[in-house]
């Protein structure tokens, strides 16, 4: 989940997005993977890997003779998704790349897959060009894109809070995660080549660990969150966390805990 702008993560930050993203990111992993139809043997691109999450669940899809990869340009979301790569086969190569200049052969894969990453691509069409040049003729293309921030209810508190904390010009960036339209994706999709192109929307209930803890842990784990660091201080990161749980009150459990909706958007396509 990440790319050359809109979300780049710094020095332990990493760390905080494979623990923190991984309520809301993980329920997603099987929809896309479902997408793609991967059977044993495959070879599967996790492209805008970020730590790792589709890239494990791959690798468990595929068995010993596949074959699975993932690419971020963040180096430290790649370190860390080495670190939590499983011990199992086959064994997951990491590797350093923007999404528009990957370093693979033509038609290498069986099929590519993009968790919450196509939407910070700063040049869509180059990615997914790119995505069309290493996708075998007859391979599957997957990608899911956050819905409308209206539609779901912790970025409607986290977008409010980052605007009041972290300015417009934070709260501008913070727009570019729900860049990934339908219309947009599916155009660009089928500019690259690919066929059969759809986009309907998968969600779920996410349980949440108690928010107070949590609503700060999770921003600091986002460019946004790093941007109020940067220009307020740790407090205001906390005073934004302590934000984001206060809006979201009215969803909690006495215990703290919540259980929230999440919706994307996911893009499918045939080479």
């Amino acid at each position: 989940m990440a790319d050359e702008s809109g979300f780049q993560l710094k020095g332990s930050a990493p760390e905080r997005y494979e623990r923190y993203a991984a309520p809301f990111m993980t329920p997603f992993v099987d929809a896309i993977l479902d997408a793609v139809d991967l059977f044993p043997g495959a070879k599967v691109l996790d492209l805008a890997c970020g730590t790792g999450f589709a890239a494990r669940a791959a690798a468990a899809r595929v068995g010993p003779a596949g074959r699975v990869s993932g690419a971020d340009v963040n180096p430290g979301m790649i370190r860390v998704a080495g670190e939590h790569a499983p011990r199992m086969y086959p064994d997951i190569e990491f590797t350093v790349a923007p999404a528009d200049k990957l370093p693979y052969e033509d038609a290498a894969f069986d099929a590519v897959v993009c968790q919450q990453g196509v939407q910070f691509f700063p040049d869509l069409d180059a990615a997914f060009a790119e995505t069309a040049r290493v996708t075998r003729p007859g391979g599957r293309f997957a990608a899911t894109a956050w819905a409308a921030r209206e539609s779901i209810p912790y970025f409607v508190a986290q977008y409010e809070a980052v605007a009041e904390y972290g300015g417009p010009e934070v709260a501008a960036d913070y727009e570019g995660a729900f860049s990934g339209t339908p219309e947009r994706l599916s155009a660009a999709l089928r500019g690259a080549g690919f066929h059969d192109v759809a986009v309907h929307q998968v969600g779920f209930g996410i349980a949440f660990p108690p928010l107070a803890a949590y609503a700060p842990g999770q921003l600091s784990s986002t460019s946004w969150g790093q941007a109020i660091v940067d220009t307020a201080g740790e407090d205001a990161l906390l005073r934004a966390g302590r934000a984001i749980h206060s809006r979201l009150a009215d969803h909690t459990a006495p215990d703290g805990s919540a259980t929230l909706p999440f919706t994307a958007n996911l893009l499918t396509g045939v080479r």
